[in-house]
């Protein structure tokens, strides 16, 4: 059974994502100067495209997030992409957050995975 912290931060992460993912869209050229020009170099699509990709992702994982469906892959997805942004963009006052949101989604994903990967993997949730 799920209690309300999980709910909560699940909500919480949802309407970040969704929040930042609609920001992105509403200006890509401005959020993809944040990108490092080694990580822009690399993209096989322009660095507007890539930003546009980014926020069709964003609102992906916090729609799945938000209506509690998927939750195991879209908080995968979620805290794999946080990483991503932690390299491409570095840390800096702004990305410090994301620490935290990575956290928290990592959190969501040990939360939503089945019984036998917990014991496989020898987590649990605090005796719970």
């Amino acid at each position: 059974m799920k209690n309300s912290s999980y709910h909560i931060l699940r909500v919480g992460l949802a309407i970040t994502f969704l929040w930042i993912g609609i920001l992105i869209f509403k200006n890509p050229v401005a959020w993809g100067q944040m990108v490092q020009p080694w990580a822009a170099a690399l993209l096989p699509v322009s660095l507007k495209s890539a930003m546009i990709m980014n926020a069709l992702l964003d609102v992906l994982v916090g729609i799945f997030l938000l209506i509690d469906v998927q939750v195991l892959w879209a908080s995968l997805l979620g805290a794999l992409h946080l990483l991503l942004v932690l390299v491409v963009v570095g840390i800096n006052g702004i990305t410090t957050r994301d620490i935290g949101l990575l956290a928290g989604a990592l959190s969501l994903f040990v939360n939503a995975m089945p019984q036998s990967w917990r014991e496989k993997f020898k987590l649990n949730n605090g005796g719970r």
